[in-house]
């Protein structure tokens, strides 16, 4: 289906109708939301929605483990790296859910962070270099924005600038638009990182699930041991409290192994998508001083 064109002419070319009610946007956010398109309830902005970044967690540590099965069935030499996960107590189960859990939080992230970004390209304000924004034309161009999208407060930069407009027949200054678009950058920068909460959380208990692992593991070590040194020259039962012994110390080395790789995976891709997120806010703050701060002109009182 194709889209609508926005004209990029020097007046503000507002369609008929009743712009809140139009069946076809330039970008519709209850169609391109990717938790929409799922059937899942979207969350805020870039906020991921728990319900289904946890179903998604449950399917991708099934598939991750279904995996390992299959590979070491076809291939018995990848032993050592499935007894990883597979024979090392229970701790590697919760850590791989909570690291799945995590990674498809920031996929949604990703993906909505992509749609967010869409709307940074999207004619607003008239190109006229000459146009002036005042009490008259600001709902104009509120009106050009529910013609472009189905919701302006679903996007961080339409909903700022929407708030801005919304309250100009109560400013007196051009500046106190300034100071609400700052205290709304702020609002979205509280918002956006507040986001992050509980996979940040996942990632102080991941480690805390591989040292549990080796305390577990540990213990098992020193408890077969004890039994190597009450065997005494029986070999057979020496032989069998040793390979205890060494399982135990696999599985404390192996399980905090696993959790810290994990823990430094996903801090990798959590640095890696706040800075992509700060530089949207940044850009999203460009825009609204450029062309709404800058462009602002109140009439005199």
């Amino acid at each position: 289906m194709s889209m609508p064109q926005v004209p990029q002419s020097s007046s503000l070319a507002i369609p008929s109708g009743n712009p809140f009610t139009g069946a076809e946007k330039v970008l519709d956010w209850s169609r391109s939301d990717i938790e929409r398109r799922f059937g899942f309830k979207g969350g805020r902005f870039t906020a991921p929605s728990n319900l289904s970044t946890l179903i998604m967690g449950v399917l991708l540590t099934s598939l991750f483990y279904t995996c390992l099965v299959l590979v070491q069935q076809k291939w018995p030499e990848t032993h050592w790296f499935a007894a990883m996960f597979l024979e090392r107590g229970p701790c590697p189960y919760p850590t791989m859910f909570l690291f799945f859990w995590a990674v498809s939080m920031l996929w949604i992230k990703w993906r909505k962070l992509k749609l967010q970004r869409r709307a940074l390209g999207l004619p607003v304000m008239p190109q006229d270099p000459e146009f002036v924004l005042t009490s008259t034309s600001a709902k104009e161009v509120r009106e050009r924005m529910c013609m472009l999208v189905d919701n302006p407060h679903h996007f961080v930069l339409f909903n700022r600038i929407d708030l801005a407009l919304a309250n100009l027949h109560n400013i007196g200054q051009a500046a106190d638009v300034a100071a609400i678009l700052k205290i709304q950058a702020e609002s979205d920068e509280a918002q956006i990182a507040s986001s992050y909460g509980i996979i940040q959380g996942f990632m102080w208990g991941i480690p805390v699930l591989g040292f549990i692992g080796t305390v577990l593991g540990l213990s098992t070590a020193i408890g077969a041991f004890t039994d190597t040194l009450q065997a005494g020259g029986d070999i057979t039962a020496i032989r069998a409290s040793l390979k205890t012994v060494t399982g135990g110390l696999a599985t404390a080395f192996e399980t905090t192994l696993v959790a810290l790789v994990c823990a430094f995976i996903l801090q990798m891709i959590v640095s890696f998508m706040q800075s992509v997120e700060s530089q949207f806010l940044d850009d999203c703050n460009d825009v609204c001083h450029k062309h709404v701060a800058g462009k602002l002109r109140l009439e005199s009182r």
